[in-house]
């Protein structure tokens, strides 16, 4: 698996590459999507404090995998 330093220079040279405008916008929407979105997440401090007891619970091995809770949401509907 590649780190996320490798995607950026394979990105880079991929990038390069392309001639088509078409694509290239849409590539960069993609990109200035991301960065705004990051900037624009405010957060409460309830949503902080749930947030960070449930880091704590995934240290502590507290959660389902996704097949789990597949299986209790499949049965909590039979219900």
């Amino acid at each position: 698996m590649l780190n996320t330093q490798e995607i950026k220079i394979q990105l880079h040279n991929s990038i390069e590459n392309i001639n088509d405008s078409d694509f290239l916008l849409t590539v960069k929407e993609i990109i200035d999507k991301k960065e705004n979105l990051s900037d624009d997440i405010e957060l409460s401090g309830w949503q902080m404090k749930r947030i960070k007891e449930s880091k704590e619970q995934i240290k502590q091995g507290k959660y389902f995998s996704n097949i789990q809770a597949d299986l209790l949401v499949e049965k909590w509907l039979q219900e």
